[in-house]
């Protein structure tokens, strides 16, 4: 199996190439492409990870349909076979790891939900006691249940290479207040939601990032809905429930082989990007293909 590193589709507008998807144009809509792309530290790879794109499309696919009924999201469809005529030739780069969505226009906020202590989060909390500024009792440690999840939003930062954490105060400067507070109860409910599934699946959802957009609905009055992709080992983090120790980095469904061995390897963290051993990439990619089992009960067809 070869990695789709880069996708081709001739004639059709490309809007832009991201750290894993490629955006396209299609008349009033846009296609989203997960290539098998995988980044770490800020860079892309050499080497991808074969089958990847498929696997988070997969999974984004599962849970735009298990939450649509808490919030409408960007899907239109993700069946090759309905997409218009002029994509059709490439359906070899677009099968299983593709969608047709509406365009939205999108909130410059990354809606975070926290239900543990770990990243980011544990390293303000070592330095304040807090987390974007929210007050966490004494005594947690890395890997901590939070009392309860908390809305910790994040804006891009200018260079687009972090996300930097800000106080809900800051999103309702950036969003308005009757926005930011819609954010953070979506952003909440879908946590929960999405939190209670992986539990029943013996996985933990220690945190996750959303996004959300603004669409104006035939008839109705303009709306937030769900786009991006949702709830995948690439924006959430999934631990094993039965491994479960606080007191330490936890082992996560993600690309935390990749990490590893970037870090054994004593890389600069500067371009240009090394590649992956043989070994990295296919324990990598059979975590990702474990979350995608373990979430949905299905198999997956790469």
């Amino acid at each position: 199996m070869t990695a789709l590193l880069t996708t081709n589709l001739g004639a059709i507008p490309l809007l832009g190439r991201g750290k894993v998807r490629d955006l396209y144009a299609i008349d009033d809509a846009l296609l989203l492409v997960a290539t098998d792309r995988i980044s770490a530290f800020d860079h892309v790879l050499a080497t991808g990870i074969p089958g990847k794109g498929k696997v988070l499309t997969q999974i984004s696919l599962f849970w735009f349909e298990l939450l649509s009924d808490l919030v409408p999201n960007h899907l239109i469809t993700a069946e090759v076979s309905k997409y218009p005529v002029a994509l059709h030739p490439f359906a070899d780069q677009l099968a299983g790891r593709s969608m047709l969505v509406k365009r939205a226009a999108m909130f410059p906020v990354e809606c975070v939900a926290r239900g543990y202590l770990a990243g980011s989060g544990w390293k303000e909390y070592r330095e304040s006691g807090t987390v974007c500024g929210i007050s966490l009792p004494d005594g947690l440690l890395d890997g901590s249940r939070l009392p309860e999840p908390v809305f910790t939003p994040a804006t891009k930062s200018q260079d687009g290479a972090h996300d930097e954490n800000i106080s809900f105060a800051a999103t309702e400067a950036v969003v308005g207040a009757a926005d930011a507070a819609e954010l953070r109860r979506l952003t909440l409910a879908l946590y929960d939601r999405a939190r209670q599934h992986a539990e029943s699946r013996g996985l933990i959802l220690a945190d996750t990032k959303f996004e959300f957009g603004r669409f104006k609905f035939e008839g109705a009055a303009e709306g937030i809905i769900l786009a991006d992709e949702v709830l995948t080992p690439d924006s959430s983090r999934y631990w094993d429930a039965a491994s479960w120790k606080p007191g330490g980095t936890q082992p996560s469904f993600d690309k935390q082989y990749v990490r590893d061995y970037l870090e054994s390897i004593r890389w600069n963290k500067q371009a240009p990007a090394p590649g992956l051993p043989d070994e990295v990439v296919e324990r990598t990619l059979e975590k990702y293909v474990e979350a995608f089992r373990r979430l949905t009960g299905r198999g997956i067809q790469l």
